[in-house]
């Protein structure tokens, strides 16, 4: 399943690289709000945009996911 997942992620846009995260979308993802999934190793969690919201989490501690909210949320335009 990793691989195909990779081979996945590899396709998908990157938005924007800072320390470990990777920050990305796909380009369909219908009846959704606007969002962001960001990646760190086996780690991921999307988050909804305008507000910056945590939507699904997978493996982030809150610590970290605070973090990545507020990366978020400081280059949000």
């Amino acid at each position: 399943m990793v691989a195909g997942r990779n081979a996945i992620l590899s396709a998908v846009p990157t938005v924007w690289r800072t320390g470990p995260y990777r920050v990305y979308f796909y380009s369909h993802e219908p009846n959704e709000p606007p969002h962001v999934h960001v990646d760190r190793d086996n780690q991921s969690a999307k988050f909804w945009l305008g507000p910056v919201r945590l939507a699904f989490n997978m493996e982030f501690n809150p610590t970290e996911l605070r973090r990545i909210q507020g990366l978020l949320m400081d280059n949000e335009k």
